[in-house]
C-alpha cells in the first residue's frame, strides 16, 4: 500500500513514511493509491471479531509496512477495557465502542469512553503508540504541532504525555472552548506538553499549523509532525468503529445502514466515507453541522464557501465551530475522479479564503452516489433535542451529539438502521446541559474539580512566526 498526495506533486510513500509528517511535501493530504476492498465473505468473517482483532484486520490493509506482530501488539495494547472504561462494567467496557438502541432502527454509537471523554481518543491513543514505535525504530524525536477546536487537543495531549522523544505544541482558540475542555488541556503538568491559545477562531489556529507545516526547512529542522485529522493514520483508525457499529446492528453483510455524524473538520465522517469505499454497505452518510454550516451548504448547493473569522459563530457545540474543513479535501479528491490538477485549482481558492462552485459540473450530481446528505442545527435545536433524548430515550447527550441526532431524525429512511455517532460525554458541556435539563450531567470519578486545577497556557496573537519562535525556544 502506497500513498499519494491530493495535490499530485509528491512521490508515493509507504505508511510509516507519512505517519510522522502530516501534510505531504506539496501541501496536500495523503491518500491511499486505491482503497482496499472487503468482499461479502470477508465482511462475514469479520462479523464476530472483538474490537482489537477487527482493528488489526482493517488497519493491516493500510499499514502493511509494519510487521504484523508489531501492529497487533500496538493495537492490543491500545484497545483495552481499562483504557476505555470510565467506570463502566468491565464486560460492557470490553466492547470498546458499544451501540445503544434508542428505538427501532435508531442507535447511538458510544465513542466517549476514552480518557478524555471524546471520540478523538479512539484514534489518538493508537496514534501515540504508533508514533513512539516509529520514533524508536529511527532513534528520532518529534515535535507535534496541532490545532484544536476543543477535543483533539486534550485527546492528543493525553495520548502523548510522557511518550519518549515527543513534544506537543497544541494551538486552541482563546476563550472559545468550554471550561472543562480548557481545563483538560491547560492543567496537564507534563514537561513535554505546551499549550498555545491564539486570539482568534479555530480556523486561525489551523491556518498556522498549515503555514508551519508548509515551511519545509523549518519542518525538517525541528521534526514537525501533526496529530490533527490531516494525519492519515488518525483517520484510518477511525474507520474501525464504523465496521464495529455496522456488525452490531445487522445480521448479514448485505444489509444497509446509515450513519449521522456531527461534523466540523470532516475527519470523522471522512472515515465513514473510507469505510464505504472499502465495501461496508452504508446507505447514507449524514453530515450534521451547527450554525457554522459550510459543509451543509456544499451538500445542498455545490458551493463550498469558507467563512472569514468574523463570520464564524461561537456556539454551544464549539468543537464544530470550523469554517474550513481540512479533511473535506480528501472527499473532493475522490469526487472529482482523483484529478490532482483540478483539486489544486480548487484549493488555491480555498487557501485564499475564496469559494468554489461545483453546482454546474457533473461532480455535483455524483454526490448522492457517495451516500452523502446533510443538515444543520441551532442552539435552540440543541436544547430541544437534549431534552427529548432525556425524556424519550432516557439518555443524556452532549451538544454535538444533539446536532447529530437532530439531523438523523430528519433523514431516517424506513427499514434502514440509523446510527448516530456520539461525540463526547455531556460533562464536557455542563453549562448547556444545565440550560436544557436544569441539572448537571454526571462526571466520571476523579474529574469533579478539574476546572479548579492550576493551568498553564501561552496566549498569542494569530502569528505563525510567533508560534515558530515559541517552538524554536522549547523544542531543543
Amino acid at each position: 500500500m502506497k500513498y499519494v498526495s491530493t495535490r499530485g506533486k509528491s512521490e508515493p510513500k509507504h505508511f510509516l513514511d507519512i505517519l510522522l509528517g502530516g501534510l505531504m511535501e506539496d501541501g496536500g493530504l495523503a491518500m491511499p493509491e486505491s482503497y482496499p476492498k472487503f468482499s461479502f465473505e470477508e465482511l462475514e468473517a469479520l462479523r464476530e471479531m472483538n474490537y482489537r482483532d477487527l482493528a488489526f484486520a482493517v488497519l493491516s490493509r493500510f499499514a502493511d509496512d509494519i510487521p504484523a506482530v508489531d501492529l497487533k501488539t500496538l493495537i492490543d495494547r491500545t484497545y483495552t477495557a481499562q483504557v476505555y472504561c470510565n467506570g463502566r462494567d468491565p464486560s460492557v467496557a470490553e466492547a470498546i465502542t458499544p451501540v445503544k438502541r434508542l428505538e427501532h432502527d435508531l442507535y447511538l454509537l458510544e465513542l466517549s469512553n476514552g480518557p478524555t471523554l471524546a471520540f478523538k481518543d479512539m484514534a489518538m491513543q493508537l496514534l501515540g503508540s504508533l508514533f513512539e514505535y516509529a520514533l524508536d525504530r529511527e532513534h528520532a524525536s518529534l515535535n507535534i504541532l496541532g490545532a484544536t477546536s476543543g477535543d483533539t487537543g486534550s485527546a492528543a495531549e493525553y495520548a502523548m504525555r510522557g511518550k519518549r522523544g515527543v513534544k506537543v505544541f497544541m494551538l486552541s482558540p482563546w476563550g472559545k472552548m468550554s471550561p472543562f475542555q480548557r481545563a483538560q488541556m491547560y492543567s496537564l503538568p507534563d514537561a513535554n506538553i505546551f499549550n498555545i491559545a491564539v486570539r482568534g477562531m479555530f480556523d486561525d489556529a489551523q491556518d498556522i499549523v498549515k503555514a508551519v507545516s508548509n515551511d519545509l526547512e523549518f519542518k525538517r529542522r525541528y521534526a514537525i509532525g501533526t496529530v490533527n485529522s490531516i494525519n492519515w493514520a488518525r483517520v484510518s483508525a477511525q474507520v474501525v468503529y464504523y465496521f464495529k457499529a455496522y456488525f452490531a446492528v445487522t445480521q448479514r453483510s448485505d444489509q444497509k445502514v446509515s450513519f449521522a455524524v456531527p461534523s466540523g473538520n470532516f475527519g470523522n465522517v471522512c472515515a465513514g466515507h473510507i469505510a464505504r469505499m472499502m465495501g461496508l454497505p452504508i446507505a447514507k452518510l449524514v453530515v450534521a453541522t451547527n450554525e457554522n454550516d459550510v459543509l451543509d451548504e456544499f451538500f445542498r448547493t455545490g458551493v463550498y464557501r469558507p467563512r472569514k473569522t468574523a463570520e464564524t459563530h461561537a456556539t454551544s457545540s464549539p468543537s464544530m465551530d470550523i469554517s474550513k474543513a481540512s479533511n473535506f479535501e480528501r472527499f473532493v479528491f475522490d469526487l472529482i475522479g482523483r484529478d490532482a490538477k483540478v483539486l489544486s485549482e480548487l484549493w488555491t481558492k480555498v487557501d485564499k479564503g475564496e469559494a468554489f462552485d461545483l453546482s454546474a459540473t457533473p461532480f455535483f450530481g455524483q454526490i448522492g452516489d457517495y451516500g452523502f446528505q446533510s443538515g444543520r442545527s441551532s442552539h435552540e435545536d440543541r436544547l430541544r433535542v437534549i431534552r427529548e433524548a432525556f425524556e424519550r430515550f432516557g439518555v443524556t447527550i452532549d451538544t454535538h451529539t444533539a446536532d447529530g441526532l437532530k439531523v438523523a431524525l430528519e433523514r431516517r429512511e424506513p427499514g434502514v438502521p440509523m446510527i448516530v455517532l456520539e461525540t463526547a460525554l455531556p460533562a464536557k458541556f455542563e453549562e448547556t446541559i444545565v440550560e436544557a435539563l436544569g441539572q448537571k450531567p454526571p462526571r466520571p470519578a476523579g474529574l469533579e474539580g478539574i476546572e479548579q486545577l492550576p493551568q498553564r497556557v501561552e496566549v498569542m496573537d494569530v502569528d505563525a512566526d510567533a508560534v515558530k519562535a515559541f517552538i524554536r525556544n522549547n523544542a531543543e
